[in-house]
């Protein structure tokens, strides 16, 4: 069974479609480039999955499970995580604060034991605290625990949004362009990392993103859209020579 099957899937916004009667499947441990030009439906796409929208037609199912018509909260907790195009981290927590909150969608304690501080309580905070904090290690962040998020510089941002992501458990992770506004060193490290944490946490992803060479460089499959429309599917060394491509996005024969 695939872990995600999108099927004949369109989003009408009035008279546009963002996203045009879209097939795509998803096998565990995939690690999948989904690009095209501005305006081409991949954000759209990653919120139909993630519920922000329901589809206009169509079908989305992870690990079989229906996602139409599901919150996001719901949509999480099924193991589905994201970072977004625009970073979207609580600006005015604490950076460890940020992984922690995440980390409580699978806690074991109620409200009830938070409001009596049992020791349970005391020692699930416990633990989800270290889990945070191993997280952090993982994208080199651990030092920098107590700062406020909107201190980090961008690109640590980005990890840190990441590493939240991680925190939700999940088992399929969307990544909305991770390595812009980095330069080439950050970038470079940033598709290294994706790489180890897929491989370590057992993740099947789904990344958007525009520096052909990430996309190039570390997925296995691209898919292409414009317009909302498919217009192909395939390995990077398919798709760099794919006149479509080439016309809609690349603009010339990839080396």
């Amino acid at each position: 069974m695939s872990i995600l099957d999108i099927k004949n899937c369109s989003m009408h916004f009035g008279g546009l479609k963002a996203v045009d009667n879209l097939d795509l499947s998803m096998e565990k441990g995939d690690l999948v480039g989904l690009i095209g030009p501005n305006g081409a439906g991949k954000t759209t796409l990653f919120n139909l999955i993630t519920g922000v929208y329901n589809p206009t037609l169509g079908l989305i199912s992870f690990k079989g499970k229906k996602l139409n018509g599901k919150k996001p909260y719901q949509i999480t907790s099924f193991g589905v995580g994201r970072t977004f195009q625009n970073i979207r981290l609580f600006s005015n927590l604490s950076v460890l604060d940020n992984v922690r909150t995440a980390c409580h969608l699978h806690s074991k304690e109620g409200m009830w034991s938070s409001v009596i501080r049992t020791k349970k309580f005391t020692a699930e905070e416990e633990r989800l605290t270290q889990r945070a904090m191993n997280l952090l290690g993982i994208f080199g962040l651990e030092n920098l625990s107590g700062e406020k998020a909107m201190n980090l510089p961008y690109g640590q941002q980005r990890r840190l949004e990441m590493a939240r992501a991680l925190a939700t458990e999940p088992k399929l992770l969307l990544l909305d362009e991770p390595t812009a506004g980095m330069n080439p060193q950050e970038t470079q490290n940033l598709m290294n990392l994706i790489k180890k944490i897929q491989k370590d946490f057992d993740l099947t992803i789904l990344l958007i993103e525009h520096d052909m060479r990430v996309v190039m460089g570390c997925c296995e499959r691209i898919v292409v859209l414009d317009y909302g429309v498919k217009i192909a599917e395939g390995p990077p060394e398919k798709i760099k020579k794919d006149p479509r491509v080439i016309e809609a996005y690349l603009g010339e024969e990839m080396a």
